[in-house]
């Protein structure tokens, strides 16, 4: 595996996720960031923010799996959510976890959570963005 995941001594321990990502493969993949359309662009999951963060992520999965990764290869993972507040936390990670069944892994939260004043499509409630490494 080419990604080492590290909580150093010193930096609180967030149970979510590690504060350290040491990528040692060759090649680097940058995965744009990915919104909740289906394969004909259609956006899923309307106004439902746990259905629209499992088709990011579904989506996320469709991109590793195309240059040969999996979210195993993940250094680090954006997530962009329209008007955030934490109350909506039980909602993002709902739609981790849904999709983490459906692609058979452990849940993998961001790394880096962002609140934005919008996205590129009115309808869209969250983008997310991917850096991996593959050996």
């Amino acid at each position: 595996m080419a990604i080492t995941l590290v909580n150093p001594s010193g930096l609180p321990e967030i149970d979510a996720y590690r504060q350290v990502s040491i990528a040692s493969g060759t090649r680097l993949v940058f995965i744009a960031g990915q919104v909740a359309w289906d394969a004909e662009g259609v956006t899923v999951g309307g106004n439902d923010l746990a259905a629209q963060v499992e088709q990011c992520y579904l989506n996320i999965g469709t991109a590793l799996a195309e240059v040969g990764g999996s979210f195993d290869d993940v250094a680090k993972l954006t997530v962009h959510v329209v008007d955030w507040t934490p109350d909506k936390m039980p909602l993002l990670m709902e739609g981790i976890t849904r999709a983490a069944a459906k692609l058979g892994l452990t849940p993998v939260p961001p790394a880096t959570l962002l609140g934005v004043a919008a996205l590129d499509v009115p309808e869209h409630l969250v983008e997310v963005e991917a850096t991996a490494m593959l050996d």
